[in-house]
């Protein structure tokens, strides 16, 4: 029986994968010799006690501790294992960013919609990627690059306006923040589905597209 990890208050997730430990340099290397995905270092949470702040400084930051440093983000990521190493060894503490629109897209869900669709297709054996669930109540589905463009046509042939649903498709110029990284003052991501051997090839945006509409409309 799979071990459950609470992503949010009120849900419990699988923990596939092992890897959740708090090192975050042996996740980023991790991440590109194993997976050869790019990643990006990004801010972190400063702060002790009960005050914490994004290392960016900024009081109402968006995305503590969980967003590029640089606005010119997408030229500084790096798939050279022996780069992220020396990144991660001067800043521990920075979170693991991956470029989307490259290796991969990721459709991003409510966490009651994806735990909904993800049992569904397990049922169906629906072959899945890699699946993250986020402490804010959010869960990321791995496919294959170019579902971002594909999505809105696809939801309109199931008959639902792609504005409708809260279903969105990070592509390219865009990021997700990687396990085990800390947002904000919640906990860290954490990987339901992790990277193996069993899901390195992603499948394509219509092979999930429908049980995840299906399931945001019935969260709507």
């Amino acid at each position: 029986m799979e071990e459950t990890i609470g992503v949010t208050s009120g849900t419990a997730l699988p923990a596939n994968g092992g890897r959740h430990d708090g090192n975050l340099l042996d996740h980023a290397v991790h991440y590109v010799k194993d997976r050869n995905w790019e990643v990006l270092p990004g801010t972190w949470i400063e702060g002790t006690g009960q005050a914490f702040w994004c290392s960016c400084g900024v009081l109402e930051c968006d995305a503590p501790g969980a967003h590029p440093v640089r606005r010119d983000w997408t030229a500084h990521t790096t798939g050279s294992a022996t780069v992220a190493r020396r990144a991660w060894s001067q800043e521990p503490r920075a979170a693991i960013l991956l470029p989307t629109g490259r290796t991969f897209d990721v459709i991003d869900v409510p966490e009651t919609a994806g735990c909904l669709a993800l049992a569904r297709m397990e049922r169906l054996g629906t072959v899945l990627g890699p699946v993250s669930g986020s402490p804010y109540g959010r869960m990321q589905f791995y496919v294959l690059p170019g579902g971002a463009v594909k999505m809105p046509g696809l939801v309109r042939r199931l008959g639902w306006a792609p504005g409708g649903l809260d279903l969105t498709v990070r592509g390219e110029g865009d990021y997700v923040a990687a396990p085990p990284t800390v947002t904000g003052t919640r906990g860290r991501v954490l990987w339901v589905r992790g990277p193996s051997a069993r899901n390195r090839w992603l499948p394509d945006v219509e092979e999930l597209v429908g049980p995840l509409a299906y399931a945001c409309a019935q969260d709507a």
